[in-house]
Parts: C-alpha cells; sequence; structure tokens
C-alpha cells in the first residue's frame, strides 16, 4: 500500500520539488501550471517519482526544456487538482486514477490528449476507461484488477464456484476457508465481482462501453445478492471484521488457502508460492470485477498543452517507461509492447489474464452518489444488522434520490 515519506530533496539531471507528502501537509505552495514556456510541471507520487524521473531526463535531454516533479501523497492529488487548476496554479500533468475522470470533468479541470494512431498500442480497457464523448483525457500507463490469490500449498487446484472455494478451505483446516476484506463500512470493490455473478451490476451501460446513469444493481437479482451475503455472514464465512490488514495477514501466516485481493498485496505474502485465479461464481454468472487504469491527465489551464501532449505520447507512453512503471508499481502495463515484457512474470500475467475480461471502473459523476450507501448497506447485510431485501431496496432507493439531485 501507499506509504508517506519524509521530504527530501534530490537532483536527478531535472529541478525536482518535493511537497509533504503526509495527508495533513499542506500543497506544494508554488506549482503553477506553466511556471514557464520551456517548463513542464508535473505531479507525481512516490511509487511513480523515480519512473517519471527517467522519462523526465530523457525529454530534457532532446528537447532542451525543463521538468519539475512536485512529489505528492497521492491520496491528496484529486482534491488538490480540482482545487488549483481554476485558479491558475497546479501542474501541467498529473498522475491519476481514471475514475477521477468524472469530478475532474465536472470541474472543467483537464484538457483531451492526441493519442492519435498510438491508441491501437494500449490494452484497449485502459483507453476506454480514460474516454468520454469520444474524447480520450488521459494516457494510460497500467491497469489492475482484483483476483483470486492462492496459497497452492494449501490448495492445489483452483475453484471455479464459491461453494467450491468454500470446500477446498475447509478442506484446508484453516481458520478461513476464504478470506475477503470487508469492515464495518463494508468494500463493495472488492464484493463487486461477486455481486455481478448474480447478474446485478451497478449501471447499465451502453454498447460501446461507457455507463449511463441507470441503475442495474437493484432489482431480483440485487435481492438475491443481498440474500446471499446475509446466508454467508450467518455461516461465518463472510464478516465485518475482516479488515484488509486483518485479511492479509492472515494469509500471509498461512491461515487459509485464499484471498480476494490484488497486486498492491503481494509484497506482503513473500514466501508463499502463489497462483492467480479467476474469482469464483457465487450467483451462477461470470464474477466481473472492476478495472482500474492509473494515467496522465493535462492540466486545461495548462499553457503548455502542446509540450504536456508531447512528453506523455512520446516520453511515457514508450516501452521502456511503461516497463518502469510496471516495475514500480507492481501493475500490469498498458502498453501492449510493455505488458509482453512481462510474458514470464506469473503474477503478473495472471492478474492481466482474470483482468482481461473486467469492465472500467465507472467514473461518471453519479457513481459519486453509489459509494455512500453501498458499502454500509453490505456491512449491516453480513453482520445480520439489517434484513437483506429491505435494506438493498433501501439502498437502491436511497442512491437513485442521491443521483437526482
Amino acid at each position: 500500500m501507499r506509504r508517506s515519506i519524509p521530504v527530501v530533496a534530490a537532483t536527478l539531471g531535472l529541478t525536482l520539488t518535493l511537497a509533504a507528502c503526509s495527508g495533513s501537509a499542506e500543497p506544494a505552495a508554488d506549482t503553477t501550471a506553466g511556471s514557464g514556456e520551456d517548463t513542464l510541471t508535473i505531479w507525481v507520487d512516490e511509487t511513480r517519482q523515480d519512473a517519471v524521473a527517467e522519462a523526465a531526463k530523457a525529454f530534457e535531454a532532446e528537447t532542451d526544456l525543463k521538468v519539475e516533479l512536485v512529489l505528492k501523497n497521492y491520496g491528496d492529488i484529486q482534491a488538490d487538482f480540482i482545487a488549483q487548476v481554476p485558479t491558475g496554479k497546479g501542474p501541467d500533468i498529473t498522475v491519476g486514477g481514471h475514475d477521477w475522470l468524472g469530478a475532474f470533468l465536472q470541474n472543467g479541470v483537464v484538457a483531451p490528449v492526441e493519442l492519435g494512431d498510438k491508441t491501437e498500442e494500449f490494452i484497449a480497457t485502459s483507453t476506454e476507461a480514460f474516454s468520454q464523448d469520444g474524447q480520450v483525457y488521459g494516457v494510460p500507463y497500467a491497469v489492475e484488477n482484483i483476483a483470486l490469490i492462492r496459497n497452492t500449498a494449501l490448495a492445489a487446484t483452483a475453484p471455479t464456484t464459491w461453494d467450491e472455494a468454500i470446500a477446498a478451505g475447509q478442506a484446508a483446516g484453516t481458520r478461513y476457508p476464504i478470506l475477503v476484506q470487508t469492515g464495518v463500512e463494508g468494500d463493495p470493490y472488492t464484493y463487486y465481482p461477486l455481486q455481478t455473478s448474480f447478474g446485478a451490476p451497478v449501471f447499465a451501460q451502453n454498447a460501446d462501453g461507457s455507463y449511463t446513469d441507470e441503475l442495474t444493481l437493484g432489482g431480483e437479482a440485487g435481492v438475491a445478492y443481498a440474500t446471499w451475503l446475509q446466508a454467508q455472514g450467518a455461516a461465518g464465512v463472510l464478516s465485518t471484521d475482516i479488515t484488509y490488514d486483518i485479511a492479509v495477514e492472515a494469509f500471509s501466516n498461512g491461515e487459509s488457502p485464499f484471498i480476494i485481493g490484488g497486486p498492491w498485496m503481494i509484497e506482503s505474502f513473500e514466501g508463499l508460492d502463489l497462483a492467480i485465479d479467476p474469482i469464483p461464481s457465487a450467483g451462477g454468472q461470470p464474477a466481473e470485477m472492476f478495472a482500474g487504469v492509473q494515467g496522465f491527465y493535462v492540466s486545461a489551464q495548462s499553457d503548455n498543452a502542446l509540450l504536456a501532449n508531447d512528453f506523455l505520447v512520446n516520453y511515457i507512453a514508450t516501452t521502456d517507461a511503461q516497463v518502469t512503471l510496471a516495475e514500480a508499481g507492481n501493475r500490469p502495463p498498458a502498453l501492449l509492447s510493455a505488458a509482453e515484457k512481462f510474458a514470464d512474470d506469473a503474477i503478473m500475467t495472471g492478474f492481466a489474464a482474470v483482468g482481461a475480461t473486467a469492465a472500467p471502473m465507472p467514473s461518471i459523476p453519479a457513481m459519486n452518489s453509489v459509494w455512500e450507501f453501498w458499502g454500509v448497506t453490505e456491512a449491516n447485510i453480513i453482520s445480520g444488522a439489517a434484513a437483506p431485501a429491505d435494506a438493498w431496496n433501501k439502498m437502491v432507493s436511497d442512491i437513485e434520490g442521491a443521483i437526482s439531485k
């Protein structure tokens, strides 16, 4: 997971300005977009810093222009970008997730990027995730998704259904048959493939894969999923006591053969022989998870938009740069030529294979109205604090009301 680090100064052949990384720190004071026509300002986080610095060195050497990196806490970037860009401050480029796009467009803070023929060189899901109304607003570099992580010493084969997974977990004689992080506020991102296996995706999609704001997580399919959640909670298979940290520690200690999670967990499982498998279906339909895409945005107020686009297309969207970014973040690259470099990496290719049919997490503004009600409803049903059908139907009604405001 991301960690805060102290502010340090470094010189890498370019000017590197470091902002404080703790969540309580103020944003860097002098990060005006367009700090000079011959300077690009880029916001990066700790994970991406070195990889972007390498690309920036090449850009500087070939253009005689300067790149200024500002180190930010990833959790602060979205809000700071929205706050600073309209005032003329902020960077020319920022790192960010594709699911920020809706809020960025709503606030008018990002500009389209021109990938041209390079569009076809990316995994289709990655460019689709950064697209809205026929425009691409980000240059992707990594695709991430969750999967079933299996300890092969405790389970020799991959289960295809939830019931098979539970049976295999019980046969292993471990404390937990399967681990799914939940907590008292729920975790709808992690639970989403279980929900979709009942045929209850969150929003309807158009033919091109873009989302509408029509909710589809209700009805009989949604109630069936909610009823299943309560049964699993009553059986002790799912529990709000299982937080992320508890789940990761238990799996690393060999207390379960299975955990549902993403590549960010892998470094905690050193010494275990792992396999990455599809998430087993609980409801009989395919378990489709969200795909999260990481990339870079260009500020709508940048005085250097053409330079920013050139840097992203010709220095970030390259095999070498995307391989370096993938190694830093432990996520499969978005660029096809870079993804090929990891053909012998069973973990990375495993996550990529599982995520091949994943749907991009909705980035439409309506998605912001979903999170508030979704997770806590799941948690209350699992814990037995709420009746499944009533709680789920009320959740749908509450979300619809929030979207319509």
